[in-house]
């Protein structure tokens, strides 16, 4: 379990400098500690030696992928905890329990099985050639995961730990609604609305693409276009002036793009993955491999484009933006070696309705959402 500090200004918003934080593992029933896995995970008083922010509000981003949740310390600065959003059920034996206490993996009992969860369940699914389990798909709660519910309830609170002040402000994201399938955002928010309630916080809810403006356009007073782009889902929102004009989603991420590579290149997802993550350059691929992923992701970008172009024109009430408009990429799928290259590429072949100007990436694309829903926490309050 990691956890990163970023020493900011007086603005909700500052970021800076990241150190990361002591790791710390444990066994316990009922609540779990955890190991990192190159990114933060488990904001809880026993992750920072007892320390609580005391600043109220939280910020939450619930992905397919990883869950992050943002906080402020008392000294002002913002603290990312980062942890998989995965689990491993283990039978609930002595010899189990014995082989998880040596090897230091912390786990919960539940319903009477022994419950791995986040990094060291990944780690310890490749020990035993096992799949971890998921319990979202696509962006949404997954509806074959029997245990979905009560496992996410602990890893966000591993994440986030319990509130600091009774109905804490928290906000999380929820992905916009599909133009290309139909998905239960509904149900999905109002399934986390409920656990976040009952856990003692006032949740509300906000679009993913939405809290990347929040994050990454303060210097724009809130205007532009906000992307993230998650394993299960990318997110779009035109904002102006804080205000949500356009927002909308399509089932296509990082899944989609290790789904499509697998199958073309007949190896397994897990290698399509591997490959995906070991140092690509979309500009520049070397190889069969390289090149489908480049392929792919060309795909997956101008598909985004030219939806946007056509939600634009065709959405009544759009506000009229007389300047250039920035672009902000965020998420896991846009951390690739060379990505805003390709899409400032693909960008160039679509004519939009409305000025663009700069097209960059997140200063942390993993963080960004997280940090926006602290951000509306913070303007909330």
């Amino acid at each position: 379990m990691d956890e990163r500090n970023y020493q900011g200004g007086s603005a909700p918003w500052s970021g800076g400098e990241t150190s990361v934080g002591p790791e710390t593992s444990g066994r316990a029933a009922g609540g779990s500690g955890g190991r990192g896995g190159g990114a933060p995970a488990g904001a809880s008083a026993a992750a920072t030696g007892g320390k609580t922010s005391s600043i109220v509000g939280k910020g939450l981003d619930i992905g397919t992928a990883n869950l992050v949740g943002a906080c402020r310390n008392a000294d002002g600065s913002i603290r990312i905890t980062l942890e998989r959003n995965a689990f491993l059920d283990v039978q609930a034996d002595v010899f189990s329990k014995s082989m998880l206490t040596k090897l230091g993996v912390p786990y919960v009992v539940h319903e009477g099985k022994l419950i791995v969860l986040g990094e060291p369940a990944f780690e310890l699914a490749n020990i035993f050639g096992r799949e971890t389990r998921r319990p979202m798909k696509g962006g949404l709660v997954s509806p074959n995961e029997v245990d979905a519910a009560p496992v996410m309830r602990m890893l966000i609170q591993k994440i986030i730990g319990q509130p600091q002040t009774p109905g804490e402000t928290l906000y999380f994201s929820v992905p916009a609604e599909s133009i290309d399938c139909d998905n239960n955002v509904v149900y999905h928010r109002g399934l986390f609305e409920g656990l976040l309630s009952r856990m003692g916080y006032t949740p509300h809810a906000i679009g993913e693409g939405h809290s990347v403006v929040f994050c990454e356009l303060a210097d724009k007073d809130f205007t532009g276009i906000g992307m993230s782009f998650g394993g299960g889902m990318a997110n779009v929102c035109v904002a102006y002036k804080t205000i949500p004009a356009l927002a909308f989603s399509i089932a296509r991420g990082g899944d989609w793009i290790d789904k499509n590579v697998a199958d073309v290149l007949g190896v397994p997802r897990s290698r399509a993955t591997y490959l995906k993550e070991r140092g690509v350059d979309l500009t520049n691929p070397r190889g069969r491999e390289e090149e489908a992923i480049s392929i792919y992701y060309h795909n997956l970008i101008a598909y985004i484009l030219q939806n946007l172009k056509a939600r634009f024109e065709s959405s009544e009430g759009m506000p009229t933006l007389n300047e250039p408009v920035d672009i902000v990429c965020s998420g896991g799928t846009a951390m690739i070696g060379g990505f805003v290259d390709v899409f400032r590429e693909e960008m160039g072949k679509v004519k939009f309705p409305f000025p663009v100007g700069r097209c960059v990436l997140a200063n942390e694309p993993l963080y960004s959402v997280a940090k926006g829903c602290l951000v509306a926490a913070a303007l909330g309050e």
